[in-house]
């Protein structure tokens, strides 16, 4: 039996004699189940349907956007992150056909995956088979794993470099092994963080956000956003690229540590009357 996709979350499952009542992401309260009920499909099927496609866009120099055509599940953006004769992808989404693969051999390829948290796992052995590549989680998300694989590493500690300029610091807050990716020679060598969801940038540029549950509205302790708000004040970097395709240009260290105060501000109630 070929491994299912929830339609919900977009994550593959390990293959199974019969089709589960649930997908275990989406039973979770970070996330949810569809009011319409638990439904599968595979990625053979996406294929075969000729309704998807992926759009590959160059961001900046050494950097490219991978999002799927119309969105599908929870319709996250990859990025293809170039480095000196290594190259990661940021975060990974369903849908792989061969037009994919070739524009991303042209690229040179990918060489790890790295993941920020489980609701981005989606067909990640899938992409790291084709392209013959190491997927790098943090072990503190073990347990959220749904199709093991011999591929993946599962790295402990606060930081780790996985090749010369990228480093993956575990910041927590949205998962307990929550990790954001450093680009150290991002933006012309002033330093680019991917965040996944982990540091959302909002509908106004000038701010990022933190949940610990984004569709279900739960917000993440005081204590939590000031540690990670602290953690990323020890990272040099100039530029944010978030999971929803919306980015912090300029000055997004600033914008992290004044977002930070905005938050906990709001938390205890002393950002507004009302």
């Amino acid at each position: 039996m070929e491994e299912l996709v929830c339609t919900t979350c977009g994550v593959q499952i390990e293959s199974t004699e019969t089709v589960p009542a649930q997908c275990p992401i989406c039973t979770e309260h970070r996330q949810y189940v569809s009011p319409k009920g638990q439904t599968w499909t595979t990625l053979e099927e996406m294929v075969q349907s000729n309704t998807y496609q992926n759009e590959v866009s160059q961001e900046e120099q050494g950097l490219s956007s991978i999002k799927t055509v119309p969105s599908f599940a929870i319709g996250q953006t990859a990025y293809m992150v170039q480095g000196r004769n290594f190259n990661v992808l940021w975060d990974c989404i369903t849908y792989l056909d061969p037009q994919t693969i070739e524009t991303i051999k042209a690229m040179g390829g990918i060489d790890a995956i790295a993941l920020s948290h489980p609701h981005y796992y989606s067909t990640q052995v899938e992409w790291a088979d084709t392209f013959d590549a190491k997927i790098y989680i943090h072990e503190d998300d073990r347990q959220w794993v749904t199709r093991p694989s011999d591929r993946m590493i599962f790295w402990s500690g606060e930081s780790m470099e996985v090749a010369e300029g990228f480093i993956l610091h575990r910041v927590g807050g949205h998962f307990k092994g929550a990790t954001i990716l450093e680009w150290e020679n991002g933006k012309g060598g002033k330093g680019v963080l991917l965040t996944g969801d982990i540091v959302r940038v909002v509908a106004d540029r000038d701010w990022v956000s933190f949940m610990y549950s984004y569709p279900n509205f739960i917000p993440l302790p005081a204590a939590t956003v000031e540690r990670i708000a602290d953690q990323l004040n020890d990272i040099r970097f100039d530029r944010i690229y978030d999971a929803f395709h919306r980015t912090v240009l300029n000055d997004a260290g600033e914008v992290v540590q004044k977002s930070a105060k905005r938050y906990v501000n709001a938390l205890n109630g002393v950002l507004f009357n009302t």
